[in-house]
């Protein structure tokens, strides 16, 4: 268990050390802990980063700005939280996969996704923590079941996949949908022209369903196809760099 006066020691001293979270803990968006922004299972790693000058050194407020080590991903954890951390006992070291040890994964990749769905849920915002996720968090905890990591968002998804034509699509590659600027949704291709997400309520299913890739599905389908910007395969697992230097 960590303590505030512990870490400010830490901290104080210019240590950055990684600590493990010893049950899922919740990451928000601010220091005031308004907007889930991701979510980090039991036994993941992460690092506290340096407090604002404006601080003088010291811990102030309800939370502690950290980053998450195996995505680099950044949000705020409530100081209530702390005592869910134990300092790690060694610092995350990422698994170098090949393209072909990816393949052989895909399987228990969509495996989970079918079980994710057969559990009672609702999409959430930020939700990277079962039964409620939503939808790069899915496809990020999917992925991450089987070893093999992802970014956090859908738009950094896209951008870490190698591309890849619709008509060629294959099991487990990741289909992306947004605006012409940007992705803001993904899904994993499931074959078939199927593809299974968690979608919102607004214009999806409010949880994970499957939807057909074409417009001669249903109205969800259709929203979805409309938004269509292309496809792309996972080639690597997610290596982090080390944002502290």
């Amino acid at each position: 268990m960590v303590s505030i006066p512990q870490l400010q020691t830490t901290l104080s001293a210019g240590q950055f050390l990684e600590y493990q979270c010893q049950a899922n803990v919740n990451l928000y968006s601010s220091p005031k802990l308004e907007g889930l922004v991701t979510q980090a299972v039991a036994g993941r790693q992460l690092r506290v980063l340096p407090l604002p000058p404006e601080n003088e050194g010291k811990i102030q407020g309800v939370a502690i700005q950290v980053r998450l080590c195996e995505d680099n991903y950044p949000g705020w954890l409530a100081l209530e939280d702390l005592d869910l951390l134990e300092e790690a006992e060694s610092a995350y070291q990422p698994i170098a996969l090949s393209e072909a040890e990816i393949r052989d994964r895909i399987p228990q990749v969509i495996a989970f996704t079918h079980t994710a769905m057969a559990q009672p849920n609702r999409y959430l915002w930020g939700g990277t923590v079962g039964p409620n996720y939503d939808c790069s968090g899915l496809m990020q905890t999917a992925f991450a079941a089987a070893g093999v990591w992802l970014p956090r968002d859908s738009y950094q998804q896209e951008a870490f996949t190698q591309p890849v034509s619709l008509e060629i699509l294959e099991p487990g590659d990741l289909v992306f949908f947004g605006t012409p600027d940007r992705a803001n949704h993904v899904g994993l291709h499931l074959g078939d022209g199927y593809y299974i997400h968690s979608s919102g309520r607004d214009k999806g299913r409010n949880g994970i369903g499957i939807d057909v890739l074409s417009d001669q599905g249903d109205e969800v389908s259709l929203s979805y196809y409309r938004l269509l910007r292309g496809a792309g395969r996972v080639l690597h697992s997610y290596q982090p760099h080390d944002e502290l230097g």
